[in-house]
């Protein structure tokens, strides 16, 4: 990775990386409503339960990092190795946050 040429694809990736995470968050907490078979906790409970619970927060977090795997493989398969540095750096930039929340605290 060299990064002394920063470009506007390196940009684009790690915008669309930080920004997939945020949107897939809610979507792994819906998929979470729907496996639950005891149908006790509905999806405001699981919203609240990430709002307020750190360790929920960031597991949470860290699962909905996972698609990321669908913009680095497309990147991949383009050979736009700049979109997928981007990409790499935008997952990556999670991780302090989530070994904070999960084993720090």
């Amino acid at each position: 990775m060299n990064l002394r040429y920063w470009n506007r694809q390196h940009t684009f990736g790690l915008l669309i990386a930080l920004i997939s995470v945020i949107i897939f968050t809610p979507i792994v907490m819906y998929i979470f409503t729907w496996i639950d078979h005891s149908n006790i906790l509905g999806f405001d409970d699981y919203f609240d339960k990430f709002l307020y619970n750190k360790q929920y927060r960031g597991k949470m977090i860290s699962l909905a990092v996972v698609p990321n795997l669908i913009w680095f493989y497309w990147s991949m398969n383009k050979r736009n190795y700049n979109f997928t540095t981007g990409v790499i750096l935008g997952s990556a930039a999670y991780v302090p946050y989530i070994i904070y929340n999960n084993f720090l605290q």
